[in-house]
């Protein structure tokens, strides 16, 4: 089959967790300009912020559509703690404990748990 055939059919299916990931992403970096805002006392990374999470939720609710709420929330949820640690190392210098590593290893494999074998997701 000719890949111009495939690419309607891909494009759809993967479109809701495109929405997703765009809102961990927006997330994530609204977040990182959370820490940046002092308490708020700062403009420029609180109407960062702001907007961030504002466009966050807009690409979640458009991942709703298709994707079950509790598996949808649960990888915005994990892979966000996940990369807001990520963010927080590199961007901040912040030190992870071994608690902190397991932690973020079982929010993973939890993650991963959800994916494969619900029911409840999208592709299964």
């Amino acid at each position: 089959m000719p890949p111009s055939t495939l690419t309607p059919a891909l494009t759809s299916a993967a479109a809701p967790y495109g929405w997703l990931i765009t809102a961990i992403l927006l997330e994530v970096a609204g977040t990182a300009c959370m820490v940046k805002t002092e308490q708020f006392s700062r403009l420029l990374p609180s109407v960062a912020m702001a907007a961030f999470y504002a466009l966050s939720f807009y690409c979640l609710s458009q991942a709703l559509k298709t994707i079950p709420v509790g598996i949808a929330y649960a990888l915005w949820g994990g892979i966000g703690i996940a990369l807001t640690t990520l963010a927080g190392v590199v961007l901040f210098r912040q030190a992870l404990t071994a608690g902190a590593v397991a932690g973020i290893g079982l929010i993973i494999a939890g993650v991963v748990v959800l994916n494969v074998f619900s029911r409840s997701s999208l592709h299964g």
